[in-house]
């Protein structure tokens, strides 16, 4: 069966939540049982009784319908009769049957179906008890462009829209512009944009410091121009030693045509192709392949992958996944190659992937990858050689990144802690935010919200707020706005308020944010906090101020106090961020744009007549009617907005 048919039946499934659904079980199958509503628990008997004991989905809803978890079984009878055995349960797991209030079902033809079908509800519905791999940014390329004499390197994230070759994906930024400066210095292939090097006059400076062969202004030949772009894309598709080849025959060629510049040339990037092949590759691998190791400890999982490409190691990256029941390696190790490949995230799948630890069901897993790749893929996790030497390197950089997160963790518990003593809180806060307000002399005025819980920053709940019709520099209206704007949508949406609400100022930000919360009520649900810098603004000297008068000088070393300097730093940090952006955004702005009928051909019609925007103001209505495309009329509008001051 076709994935979109079983895909489709999991969706009828999901909307019809409250009836049992029968459908054939050769396409596929999905049956619910619901909590009775004169029972308290969740009757597993009489769902046990009649289940299926093919290959399929399981989801668990509770009582208000919310998603707990999504698994997938080769026997569906076996594996969810599992989770209510009369003993052997983790604790963990026990919290989660106990809140079951409904299961559905759907079965698949096949246990590597039920593997994907798995893995798109996941990351469809994120279920709070699954393994959550949070990786949804999209990865980097290297493009070169194509459709002109003298094709361009650059740098590329996101859609595919332009005519060239993509090489890559690459792990992270980092990885790219690696291999971008490498290329720019052995190769000296251009990597200007296209503005810059239609409009050269004379050799930027690459060309000075030997990093562009100065296509721009006719200093380089068509023909060694091509030579140099085909030496690049054999290093981006990995032939190495087709590239050396190349490369020890032209230096030959060219010692033997005496011209020894050229050949010395070639020995550099002979020498610069061995130096940075000796700083990648362990041994003489040639194999594309991902090296993934798992390390567990104190409740934290570390995931650390290895990109490795045509025996070249082209980046690394570590994950930690959340992961409410505590799985082992093996199972965390499962979750996240489903994710990570069988999810649509974007990232090339190589022909083996090597694993730190066996897993259950791996010629499962195996097989769904090699659907979504469209060849074979292998599994292996006893290895030799030099990709035993790749998975050490693996696990010790989990090993190392785990520990770094968990002392990481530890310090910050002791922070939460110390805040709960000095606050007087039976327990440590679980959710803070703080506010703080960036603007230049007050042009673009943002707010920024910041969200930390006892894991520390939480990115997703992050908020800005575009400050309007205040006036320019009033930083008390401002932070009334956005404490306005903020705490009437979370009771609006019926959502959690913090615990503490700290803003970034001394009693006048305080003032304001008691009116605010005052009006809309809230004001004694949350303890209000006040941070002013000290009088030389140094940090260490934050004196804190509450609604009670009450002033708290801390000592600078103190935890308490290192914790509400990282939350205010945080938001200091997003508010400046998106005032930046803002603001440059508003001042590339060109003031056409603001002329009804003035659409981008046009404003590119009078800039390119007249030389830049000036000169366009210093026009007269006549001379601006005399430019292609715009009519007397429109010229009227035109000096009439820019001369309306």
């Amino acid at each position: 069966m076709s994935s979109w048919r079983y895909w489709r039946l999991s969706i009828i499934c999901l909307k019809s939540a409250e009836r049992i659904t029968r459908l054939g079980l050769t396409d596929g199958a999905c049956i619910s049982n619901s909590m009775n509503d004169n029972s308290n628990s969740f009757d597993s008997r009489s769902f046990l009784k009649n289940l299926t004991t093919q290959p399929g989905v399981y989801q668990m809803y509770n009582t208000d319908g919310d998603i707990l978890y999504v698994g997938k079984a080769k026997n569906l009878k076996n594996r969810v009769g599992s989770y209510f055995q009369k003993s052997g349960l983790p604790i963990k797991t026990q919290a989660l049957v106990k809140r079951i209030a409904k299961i559905e079902i759907t079965v698949t033809p096949s246990e590597a179906e039920a593997l994907v079908l798995e893995h798109n509800l996941i990351k469809a519905q994120k279920p709070p008890f699954n393994i959550l791999l949070r990786d949804d940014k999209s990865y980097p390329y290297i493009f070169i462009s194509s459709g002109e004499p003298f094709p361009k390197l650059a740098f590329h994230r996101g859609a595919k829209k332009k005519k060239g070759q993509y090489y890559g994906p690459f792990p992270n930024a980092g990885a790219v512009r690696e291999s971008l400066n490498f290329l720019q210095k052995t190769f000296k292939v251009r990597q200007c944009e296209e503005a810059t090097y239609r409009n050269r006059s004379r050799p930027c400076l690459m060309y000075q410091i030997e990093r562009c062969s100065g296509p721009c202004v006719g200093l380089v030949e068509q023909a060694r121009y091509d030579e140099d772009l085909q030496e690049t894309r054999l290093f981006l598709e990995g032939k190495s030693q087709e590239l050396k080849q190349r490369l020890t025959h032209n230096m030959e060629a060219a010692a033997e045509a005496l011209e020894f510049e050229r050949a010395a040339e070639f020995r550099d990037r002979l020498q610069g192709l061995q130096a940075v092949q000796a700083q990648h590759s362990i041994e003489a691998g040639t194999g594309n392949m991902d090296v993934v190791a798992c390390e567990r400890s104190a409740g934290v999982s570390c995931v650390h992958a290895i990109y490795v490409r045509a025996g070249r190691i082209i980046g690394s990256r570590s994950f930690f996944p959340s992961d409410k029941l505590e799985h082992d390696e093996a199972a965390t190790l499962a979750g996240f190659l489903g994710q990570k490949y069988l999810s649509g995230q974007g990232f090339d799948i190589p022909a083996e992937i090597v694993l730190s630890h066996p897993l259950e069901d791996a010629e499962a897993l195996a097989e769904a990858i090699a659907q979504v790749r469209g060849a074979r893929v292998s599994l292996s996790a006893n290895v030799r050689t030099y990709k035993a030497k790749w998975l050490a390197m693996a696990i010790e950089a989990a090993r190392q990144n785990l520990k770094q997160k968990l002392n990481a963790k530890t310090t910050l518990r002791k922070r939460f802690i110390a805040l709960q003593d000095v606050l007087g809180f039976d327990e440590p806060p679980k959710r803070m935010e703080c506010f703080d307000i960036s603007h230049s002399s007050g042009e673009y005025t943002v707010a920024s919200c910041v969200v930390f819980d006892q894991e520390g920053p939480k990115k997703s709940d992050y908020r800005r707020f575009n400050i309007e019709d205040v006036t320019a520099g009033d930083d008390y209206a401002a932070m009334a706005q956005a404490l306005e704007r903020r705490y009437a949508r979370l009771q609006k949406e019926g959502k959690a308020l913090p615990d503490v609400l700290i803003v970034d100022g001394g009693k006048g930000q305080l003032t304001q944010a008691v009116e605010v919360l005052g009006e809309l009520g809230i004001h004694n649900e949350m303890l209000l906090v006040g941070v002013a810098k000290g009088p030389t603004r140094k940090a260490g000297l934050e004196l804190l101020h509450f609604v009670d008068g009450r002033e708290l000088d801390l000592e600078g070393d103190h935890p308490a106090l290192h914790l509400i300097q990282h939350i205010r730093d945080e938001a200091h940090r997003f508010a400046i961020t998106g005032h930046k952006k803002g603001r440059d955004k508003a001042r590339r702005r060109s003031t056409l744009e603001d002329i009804p009928g003035v659409g981008p051909k046009r404003r590119k019609a009078l800039l390119t007549h007249f030389g830049g925007l000036q000169a366009v103001k210093d026009a007269s209505q006549d001379e601006l009617a005399r430019v292609p495309g715009i009519s007397k009329k429109t010229a009227e509008e035109v000096y009439s907005l820019l001369h309306s001051e």
